[in-house]
Parts: C-alpha cells; structure tokens; sequence
C-alpha cells in the first residue's frame, strides 16, 4: 500500500475496488440495491464485538455484489464480493440447509421407529 508524506495510506483519485465497484453500479437503471444493514458481533469466547455493514446489489445478467464493511479491534476492511463469490456463499447455504434438513428427519424417523411407528406406504383410494 502507497503511504503519503506523513505514512498514512495514500488514495487515489478513483478511490478503491471498493469504491469502484459501488460506483460503478450505483445508480444504473438494472439496478437494485438493499438498504445497508449494521449487525454487531460480539464473542462471548474473548469478548470483543465487531461491527459489519453489508448492503447487496443485485445487477441484471451479472447477480449479486455483496459490500461488506468490517470495524474490529484490528481496526477496519472493506469488501465488494463478486457475484461468483456470492453465488457460492448461497449455494454453500442451500447445501448445507438440505444436509441439516436430512438429518434431522433420519433422526426423527428413528425416534418414531423406536416408539414402535410402522410406515404406511400405501397408496390411498381416489373417491
């Protein structure tokens, strides 16, 4: 990263991807865009809390651009995910949810199966 005279981080005139990215899409008439949302983290585990700020652009033919700003103790980040990267994140979740989803019926077929629950896969009558 370039510093300035006094060794504080230089910009540029465009600014950063992030900035880039935002401008870029903001305002386009395919574009519509989330109100930006704060959610505080805190860990329990080492007590510190974190601060995020995410605000999703959804452009026509391209999908999803995720922009994530991170306040932390380490100090702060900011982040413009691609759509690519944000088709994987929900894919992921989807995959996941099925996973959770199967388990827990197997588990709870298990249960009735041991309270003595015989399946009945019959077909029924049409009247």
């Amino acid at each position: 990263m370039d510093t300035d005279n006094n060794g504080l981080p230089s910009r540029s005139v465009l600014g950063d991807v992030f900035d880039r990215t935002f401008r870029a899409l903001d305002g386009k008439p395919d574009t519509f865009k989330t109100k930006a949302t704060t959610v505080r983290s805190s860990s329990k585990v080492i007590e510190l809390t974190q601060t995020y700020i995410v605000q999703t652009v959804r452009q026509r033919e391209e999908g999803d651009t995720v922009f994530i700003e991170y306040i932390g103790k380490e100090g702060s980040l900011r982040l413009a995910l691609p759509p690519c990267v944000a088709d994987t994140i929900a894919r992921q979740r989807d995959a996941l949810s099925g996973k959770v989803r199967s388990t827990i019926a197997k588990a709870t077929m298990a249960q009735r199966k041991a309270d003595g629950y015989v399946p009945n896969f019959k077909a029924k009558k049409k009247s």
